[in-house]
């Protein structure tokens, strides 16, 4: 069986992320769409809340769950026998940042790094963008999946 995890901290998710995950769907058999708690990071959606907006994307796909860990992806992997983990290329900086990554993992387990390129339609999008449009009460909702919902 061929299961991903597609690890990230999702604040909030965006079209991006579900691009690549809808795209991701044929290519295994199960998606683990893990969360991840970083103690020291302060995030604009509570954990619980971005756990939502996911299930809610995904609600109809049952290839996909959303999980929460803390510690390395490959602890997380091995814990769930998972063999692969996906991420989303948008750019050079991504790759050359995902690939010392993908290196790494690979060195300390045998698990393999799957990367997608992003759709040129969501390259430009990340969550940091999309915070920032939040914040600023701009039209967010352009750029990410209808679950995502701000109350003001």
């Amino acid at each position: 069986m061929n299961k991903a995890i597609f690890p990230g901290s999702f604040d909030p998710i965006t079209l991006g992320h579900e691009d690549i995950i809808r795209r991701a769907i044929p290519l295994f058999d199960e998606i683990v769409i893990a969360i991840g708690i970083n103690s020291e990071k302060k995030y604009m959606f509570p954990l619980e809340e971005r756990k939502r907006f996911i299930e809610e994307t995904f609600k109809d796909e049952p290839k996909v769950s959303v999980i929460t860990y803390e510690g390395l992806t490959i602890h997380l992997c091995q814990k769930i026998n998972a063999n692969f983990i996906l991420r989303g290329l948008r750019n050079p900086a991504d790759f050359e940042f995902e690939k010392a990554i993908a290196h790494t993992n690979r060195r300390m387990s045998k698990i393999e790094t799957v990367f997608l390129l992003t759709a040129a339609k969501t390259s430009y999008i990340s969550s940091s963008i999309v915070r920032d449009v939040i914040r600023n009460h701009g039209e967010y909702e352009l750029l990410v999946p209808q679950a995502v919902k701000v109350t003001k």
